[in-house]
């Protein structure tokens, strides 16, 4: 059987919820292998982040290499990297492998407010993984600190998705929510704007929502969708993983990633 493969390059989250844990669900729900280098091992919940234990360079790069050496991903989805040090080394890897399909999320505030980037590494971030990446995803607050300027308005996500897109040369998906536009991303590729809609699901627990949505759409561009299907169908899944109504922890809990895995293995004792 040949199956496609996809390598998530993030940090860790031990309740399961966000970053590597919620994109190896993700990618293993939506047919690829999964794969993962880890950035960071971090201590948290559904409250917040209590601490951060950081890869060093060189183990990153130990790690990589492993994986590409022998299963060659077909994509690579890039979420939490906190240091200069480490965003170095994953574009310098990246590019001597000549890695496709990349999709950069560019996680700086996990959902319950906590940050994730030390200042320093945005630019660096910019600098080395924009230019290798096939589409950016920065949330509201994530576009803002790339663009420069406040986000208040639709007509605000239409200018500062241009901008973020002209300025890096890259594809940016600016998600809609935190109050502004919920549910709906704009996504603006080679000078033109497309809307994808997405479904209003009543649901607080929104824990990883940005890893799993760009999870989502690298699996699928690794299976070889478009740019545009990848996006729809990250987004259909989403709405599936949202829509279970899962209720876990005390604070923004994690939705359901296996909501589809209906097969014998998910059956419980009687």
């Amino acid at each position: 059987m040949i199956m496609k493969t996809a390598l998530t390059i993030a940090g860790s989250d031990c309740s399961g919820g966000a970053g590597i844990q919620a994109d190896l669900k993700t990618m293993t729900m939506n047919g690829v292998f999964a794969m993962s280098a880890i950035t960071a091992l971090t201590a948290q919940n559904t409250t917040g982040v209590r601490a951060i234990e950081e890869s060093s360079p060189e183990f990153l790069k130990q790690q990589i290499d492993a994986v590409f050496e022998d299963i060659r991903p077909d994509a690579v989805k890039i979420g939490m990297v906190s240091s200069t040090e480490l965003i170095r080394v994953i574009g310098e890897r990246l590019r001597f492998y000549k890695a496709a399909n990349v999709v950069v999320d560019p996680v700086m505030v996990a959902t319950s407010g906590s940050s994730l980037m030390k200042t320093d590494a945005i630019s660096t971030l910019i600098e080395e993984l924009f230019p290798l990446a096939a589409l950016v995803t920065p949330n509201i607050p994530e576009a803002e600190i790339l663009s420069g300027m406040e986000i208040g308005t639709v007509d605000d996500m239409y200018t500062a998705a241009k901008k973020i897109g002209d300025d890096y040369g890259c594809a940016v998906l600016v998600k809609g929510g935190h109050n502004l536009n919920d549910a709906n991303d704009l996504l603006y590729s080679e000078g033109e704007f497309i809307w994808f809609e997405g479904k209003r699901i009543d649901n607080p627990n929104t824990h990883g929502t940005g890893c799993t949505l760009s999870s989502a759409i690298a699996s699928n561009l690794a299976k070889g969708f478009s740019l545009n299907d990848s996006v729809r169908r990250a987004k259909d899944y989403i709405s599936g993983a949202l829509n279970a109504m899962l209720d876990l922890g005390s604070g923004s809990g994690p939705m359901n990633h296996a909501f589809a895995l209906t097969d014998e293995y998910k059956k419980e004792a009687k």
